[in-house]
């Protein structure tokens, strides 16, 4: 079931953050509705999921590239340094 579920989901990791975070939105707010068969909800629950973790890793590059602008004492900039994510 876990490789049917991985084919299923393959389109996934060519979405962009803003697609994925669209998708996940509706498939939340069809699961709070109750409008779906038992099956039905498993199913997007789990494409849930890999939505969610795909927009996690985009979440994660997307921070590793941020920077820090170094400032001198007269509010200058000076140089830049990587962003202390923790």
């Amino acid at each position: 079931m876990a490789k049917q579920q991985d084919k299923a989901n393959a389109d996934i990791k060519d979405m962009s953050f803003e697609q994925a975070l669209k998708e996940l939105e509706q498939i939340v707010g069809r699961l709070e509705r109750g409008d779906v068969e038992l099956e039905q909800s498993i199913a997007i629950y789990e494409r849930g999921e890999a939505l969610r973790d795909h927009c996690d890793r985009l979440l994660q590059r997307a921070e590793a590239k941020v920077e820090k602008i170094n400032l001198s004492e007269d509010g200058q900039p000076t140089g830049t340094q990587p962003l202390d994510v923790e």
